[in-house]
């Protein structure tokens, strides 16, 4: 299956990805099956988080259903850790050529992150899988809708930071595909049963916001 393949089939279930910033080993399994429980496939813990390598190991032998991976993936070589550690998802805050290629190589998912449409369009012309854009917070609905416009039609385009209940009706009408949802979901010594609630709670309303 090709990566694009992989993140499809993924984000069918649901286009979310659960952004698992913090996330110890210990408490991996538990975090993991209350986000799977609530219906989500793309889990991510991004490389600034304790021992990442291992939440992600963690994460890749107890649900091979979902794709996991990690974020804040900033060099080549780290794409190569994560690889090794079963992750087959890299997601960036920023555009690196070489990560892309480093991702391309290893046939794994890479969303790296962009905020105009010149670093959108080498993006992709790198290889991206699909598009993170970043800080959300910073680019309005209205600047998806004018992003969109000139990307190839069946580009994945993804807003990820500040990505709310409030909002993701909004982005999702100016054309996003689905978002990344970190600190909204999980929070560094939240207990599993409230992740899986928000994780549910975000499922429901994707559920309302999706376009019929």
């Amino acid at each position: 299956m090709s990566p694009a393949d992989r993140l499809k089939s993924a984000m069918a279930a649901l286009p979310l990805i659960a952004i698992l910033r913090g996330l110890r080993p210990a408490e991996a399994q538990a975090i993991g099956a209350a986000v799977v429980t609530g219906g989500w496939r793309v889990l991510e813990v991004p490389l600034n988080s304790p021992d990442p390598l291992a939440s992600i190991a963690t994460l890749a032998r107890a649900f091979p259903q979902a794709l996991v991976g990690a974020g804040t993936v900033l060099r080549p070589a780290q794409v190569a850790d994560v690889h090794a550690a079963g992750g087959r998802l890299i997601v960036a805050p920023n555009f690196q050529p070489e990560v892309v290629r480093a991702s391309v190589r290893l046939g794994m998912v890479c969303l790296p992150g962009v905020f105009t449409a010149s670093e959108a369009l080498a993006a992709l012309d790198a290889g991206a899988t699909g598009l993170k854009i970043f800080p959300a917070e910073l680019f309005p609905p209205a600047g998806v809708k004018a992003l969109r416009a000139v990307l190839p039609p069946d580009t994945l385009v993804l807003p990820v930071g500040g990505i709310t209940a409030r909002n993701m009706g909004d982005y999702r009408a100016a054309g996003a595909d689905g978002f990344g949802i970190g600190s909204a979901l999980y929070q560094p010594g939240a207990s599993a049963a409230a992740v899986e609630q928000r994780a549910l709670d975000f499922a429901a309303i994707w559920g309302g916001t999706t376009r019929t």
